[in-house]
């Protein structure tokens, strides 16, 4: 199935939650999860909402999501985890979120631990290692 056999309004309707998770409206993304829209939903990148809501930075969306069993394992695209963009991005509060929700440290590529080690990242190596 290609985007031409999607209907436009359901297309439009994934980029506005997309944007959702980008933007840290938490309490309207719960709501489009909560009413149907697949935690686990990813954008033509492979990227889920959980990747966008801990890359950009929002550890309340990011809660939300792994509450409704996003999965804090997955990998877009380019291999790349939820954890590792948390690591690049220096987001040591969703870093402790998504390890706590079972986040590996050792999956995708860069791996999360690689990337924390990479830029110095003591503090949430030790995390890691618990």
């Amino acid at each position: 199935m290609t985007t031409d056999d999607i209907d436009p309004e359901l297309i439009a309707l994934a980029g506005k939650v997309f944007d959702l998770a980008r933007h840290g409206d938490t309490e309207r993304l719960a709501a489009y999860v909560d009413a149907g829209v697949p935690v686990d939903l990813t954008n033509e990148a492979g990227d889920t909402l959980l990747m966008l809501a801990a890359y950009h930075g929002h550890p309340s969306s990011v809660a939300v999501l792994v509450e409704r069993s996003a999965d804090p394992n997955r990998t877009n695209d380019r291999g790349q985890t939820a954890l590792a963009g948390a690591v690049f991005k220096g987001e040591s509060d969703i870093v402790r979120l998504l390890a706590s929700a079972g986040a590996d440290p050792d999956a995708g590529t860069p791996t999360a631990r690689e990337a924390a080690a990479m830029f110095g990242r003591e503090d949430l190596l030790e995390l890691f290692d618990h």
